[in-house]
């Protein structure tokens, strides 16, 4: 407790401006640019399966508040109605044709540079889980949520995504808090694209 609720986990209001500056530019650049892969990816989403391109789903985010995160439809309408939102398997049926390509690249995330330029979420941050897991966390754990969630993260690179360990997965967001540059949030977008452990 004495080092989650240290002064490492303040971050001055400068740092913050400048981080949500960062995101507003660099998804608006990416939205232009990756349009042309968006707008094929929803084509053939929409000619392999029925139903919407864009999958929704409610999840925590800053200060614990609710939003929409969206995503490519990767999976067969209705995946969920009736096991409820579970973690994907790697041989999970419900998955599409179009799905697993675009889950295996991580296209399947693009629509979230919309929840970035919305201030939603950042490019870089703990990534936004389920609201069922809120009632989860220690009052330590709950600090993740001091942040906006991001697209990537500390945890995803160093292999703690999908279904892993939750507690790890929570240690490591902890630490990107703590230890917050720009130079890190490059480190983390360089190795998203570089490193295939996330």
């Amino acid at each position: 407790s004495w080092l989650i609720f240290s002064d490492g986990f303040r971050k001055s209001p400068l740092k913050r401006v400048m981080k949500r500056t960062g995101d507003i530019v660099l998804s608006s650049i990416m939205l232009v640019m990756l349009s042309p892969m968006i707008l094929i990816t929803a084509i053939l989403i929409k000619i392999d399966s029925e139903g919407p391109v864009i999958f929704s789903q409610a999840r925590v985010g800053q200060n614990g508040k609710s939003f929409n995160v969206h995503k490519f439809r990767s999976m067969v309408t209705d995946a969920e109605k009736s096991s409820g939102p579970v973690w994907a398997s790697e041989d999970d049926d419900r998955v599409t044709r179009v799905g697993r390509v675009i889950r295996k690249l991580r296209i399947d995330e693009l629509p979230q540079l919309w929840n970035v330029f919305r201030g939603e979420m950042s490019l870089v941050g703990p990534r936004p889980l389920m609201t069922s897991y809120l009632e989860r966390y220690s009052p330590e754990q709950a600090r993740r949520h001091d942040v906006p969630p991001g697209i990537t993260g500390w945890a995803q690179i160093n292999g703690w995504r999908g279904d892993t360990d939750l507690a790890k997965r929570i240690e490591h967001d902890l630490y990107y808090i703590n230890h917050w540059s720009i130079w890190l949030d490059i480190k983390i977008i360089f190795l998203t694209f570089f490193n295939f452990r996330f």
